[in-house]
């Protein structure tokens, strides 16, 4: 099982980026796809989530409206689209999956990305 993160750059303040997510190595139905975000000397903390059959998604509250996280079961990836980016958004981004709401199990290598200002 494997969850490869790309798609990470250096981006100035107001930019977008996309990010992907190819889930390989098993079936993924019933599963939740999620990422999450750390930035340095902070704690890891989730950005949204999508469920893999129905394509579900929700967000916290500070990526409402910027971010999209959508999925192509064809291609096994997840993407997450990051609009208005703000240094504040500085941090390594992971994708993740469960099949327990809340109890990520898989988890990515994560992919770094930089806002300037």
């Amino acid at each position: 099982v494997q969850l490869q993160a790309s798609g990470g750059g250096l981006v100035q303040a107001g930019g977008s980026l996309r990010l992907s997510c190819v889930a390989s190595g098993r079936d993924w139905s019933g599963h939740v796809m999620g990422w999450f975000r750390q930035a340095p000397g902070k704690e890891r903390e989730h950005v949204g989530s999508i469920t893999w059959l129905g394509g579900h998604a929700m967000y916290v509250n500070y990526a409402k409206g910027r971010f999209t996280i959508s999925r192509d079961i064809a291609k096994n990836t997840v993407y997450l689209d990051m609009n208005n980016l703000t240094p504040g958004d500085t941090a390594v981004y992971y994708c993740a999956a469960t099949a327990v709401p809340g109890e990520y199990e898989y988890w990515g290598q994560g992919t770094q990305v930089t806002v300037s200002s």
